[in-house]
């Protein structure tokens, strides 16, 4: 399930980044209208969490320009908490209000309510939902991954890389990407985060079967492919 986080708080922004992205959510985020706007019109995402008040461009704006297009689903968050903001939201085409402060469990849980509504979660969309490569499967939503039919034992972490690795199966993905997107940190030349978190997952993913499918691309980055479809 992709996410787009329009939200010019940064702390607010990388909290929530942060949390969707180790409950296995792909997330992008915007720090103003016109920016979140031209992502939600240049990629498909599955969830809009937007906020109002936005510099440049408000997010009722931004809502009002989206729904000219699109459907997708959009939770509005916002300190205000008068009925009438609410209502302005609801009838611009907005699916659900959330008011800050809010609880992670909250967001968490009305992020999942909104893709079972609109059928993301559904018997019919299963197969977004489960991941394979090769006898590698990852279940999104029960988080739960296989390979063999032998259930592995991931850290949260390891889950949200492996799952970011899937998506983009067959593409290379940098050390600066997969910092970005999994632990949200600016890359740091110095650091070997990203290579002890690889060097760990190849350990429960590949190590202990004939199949390698998570590889190394000197100088460039990380791949997961099944590269026995290309011999």
């Amino acid at each position: 399930m992709k996410v787009l986080v329009i939200e010019d708080e940064k702390k607010l922004a990388a909290y929530v980044r942060r949390a969707l992205t180790e409950h296995g959510y792909v997330v992008d985020v915007a720090s103003d209208g016109v920016g979140g706007l031209h992502l939600a019109r240049e990629t498909q995402y599955d969830l809009i969490l937007l906020d109002v008040m936005l510099p440049g461009m408000d997010g009722f704006s931004v809502l009002r320009e989206i729904r000219r297009t699109d459907r997708v689903p959009v939770l509005m968050l916002t300190a205000r908490d008068k009925i009438e903001d609410r209502v302005r939201g609801l009838h611009d085409g907005a699916d659900d209000y959330l008011g800050k402060p809010f609880a992670l469990s909250e967001l968490l849980a009305r992020v999942l309510a909104l893709g079972r509504r609109s059928g993301l979660n559904s018997a019919a969309n299963a197969g977004q939902n489960v991941l394979h490569a090769g006898d590698l499967e990852l279940d999104l939503l029960r988080r739960r991954a296989f390979r063999g039919g032998t259930r592995l034992d991931l850290t949260a972490k390891e889950f949200t890389l492996l799952s970011l690795l899937m998506r983009k199966q067959g593409e290379v993905l940098s050390r600066l990407e997969l910092a970005e997107q999994v632990w949200d940190i600016n890359f740091n030349s110095n650091t070997n985060v990203v290579e002890v978190a690889i060097r760990r997952l190849r350990g429960k993913v590949d190590d202990p079967f004939p199949l390698k499918l998570l590889h190394t691309v000197r100088g460039m980055g990380y791949v997961l492919e099944d590269r026995t479809k290309n011999s």
